[in-house]
C-alpha cells in the first residue's frame, strides 16, 4: 500500500499504538515517509501521556541518525508543556498537541510556547 501511495505522489505514513511493539514493523519502515507514535490510546482527547512509548521514538531516531532509515517521527497524545521536551529529547520531529492548544485561552500563544520548548530541547541535543 505504501508503494502505491508514494507512486501517486503522496507521502505514506504508519502509526503504532502505545501497546504495539515496533519490532514487527522495522523491516517495512523504509517504505514509509512518516511514523506516528501514539502516546495515548486513540479515541478521545485529554488523556495522559504514556512515557514508555518514547523507547520506540529513541529506537527509530537511532536508526535515522545512523543513516539506516529516512523517516519523519511524529508523536500524538498528551503533548503539552510538561511532555513536549521529553518527546523532543527522544527524537520526535513533529508534535500533535490537541488539548494543549485548543483548550488554551490563546491557542496561538500555546503553539508558540510549545514550539519554543521543543526547539530548545532539540537545540540542546545538537550542541
Amino acid at each position: 500500500m505504501a508503494r502505491d501511495i508514494r507512486a501517486a505522489g503522496a507521502k505514506a505514513g504508519i502509526s503504532v499504538k502505545p501497546g504495539t511493539p515496533l519490532e514487527p514493523y522495522l523491516d517495512i519502515l523504509p517504505h514509509f515517509d512518516t511514523l506516528l507514535v501514539m502516546s495515548v490510546e486513540p479515541g478521545f482527547g485529554g488523556q495522559r501521556f504514556i512515557p514508555e512509548v518514547l523507547s520506540k521514538v529513541r529506537a527509530v531516531r537511532k536508526m535515522v541518525d545512523a543513516g539506516e532509515l529516512t523517516i519523519l517521527v511524529e508523536i500524538d497524545g498528551g503533548i503539552n508543556d510538561d511532555t513536549i521536551e521529553q518527546a523532543a529529547e527522544a527524537g520526535v520531529d513533529c508534535f500533535v498537541a490537541g488539548s494543549a492548544v485548543y483548550g488554551a485561552d490563546d491557542p496561538a500563544a500555546a503553539v508558540a510556547a510549545l514550539r519554543r520548548q521543543a526547539g530548545a530541547a532539540s537545540l540542546h541535543l545538537s550542541l
